[in-house]
């Protein structure tokens, strides 16, 4: 797919990731962003091509009016998530439960409401921006690490549905990037801009997968080897 010309939407467009994967699209020539988020008000609108949706990942109402209201996307990002460090063991049920609700059944939902849309506009692509927590798990973030393994063989799974309609589905992985929800984090972070640019590339490329960071490509080469060696050294243990 080329990203020149194209008409994308990106969740979670007011900080962070999402607002440099703004910035990437306009940058690369898209025609038209939608910038959302559940705040609209927090966009900050610098460029004539960009135009501001509400979008809700907890209120699967507004995905149907964000895609009635944008139905010339061709290229969807979906960016917007929460981090709540809830544990399993103890954490608040209904706080793990808001991490699911958000990142596996707020996006699902969303796909969901833009998939006619791409179909109609001859297929185009998804990009979902997960994590290396899609595939380790952390004491600190139990419930997200949980959302986040659901997100992303969700991602494999619309793949599968998808290609029919000839939709690209990506899943993006990365360690910490240097935004708010990662503030409190004293880890080695990346620049968000360089997930994004990496995200595009994959998507002109035709990649299903981006590992964006050395944090990514460790975890996921761990995968293939003793989980007992990989957890040993994430505990000190």
């Amino acid at each position: 797919m080329d990203v020149t010309g194209s008409t994308a939407l990106v969740t979670g467009a007011n900080r962070g990731i999402g607002r440099r994967f703004v910035d990437e699209l306009l940058a690369r020539g898209a025609a038209k962003v939608y910038a959302t988020a559940r705040r609209p008000e927090q966009i900050e609108v610098r460029d004539p091509r960009v135009e501001v949706l509400r979008l809700d990942l907890l209120d699967a109402r507004s995905a149907t009016e964000a895609a009635a209201a944008a139905p010339d996307v061709t290229l969807l990002v979906n960016n917007a998530g929460i981090a709540t460090r809830a544990n399993l063991l103890t954490g608040d049920l209904d706080t793990i439960r808001l991490e699911l609700d958000t990142h596996f059944f707020g996006t699902l939902g969303v796909i969901r409401a833009f998939a006619p849309v791409l179909a109609s506009n001859g297929g185009g692509a998804i990009v979902n921006i997960l994590s290396v927590l899609s595939w380790a798990a952390s004491e600190q973030s139990g419930a997200y690490s949980v959302a986040k393994a659901a997100e992303w063989n969700m991602t494999n799974g619309l793949r599968l549905e998808l290609a029919g309609q000839k939709t690209l589905v990506q899943g993006v992985h990365l360690g910490a990037a240097d935004t708010d929800i990662m503030a409190d984090y004293n880890v080695p972070k990346i620049d968000p801009a360089d997930v994004a640019r990496a995200s595009l590339d994959g998507v002109q490329s035709g990649a299903i997968e981006v590992l964006v960071d050395a944090a990514s490509r460790y975890v996921k080469a761990s995968l293939a080897a003793d989980p007992a060696q990989f957890y040993a050294q994430s505990t000190g243990n």
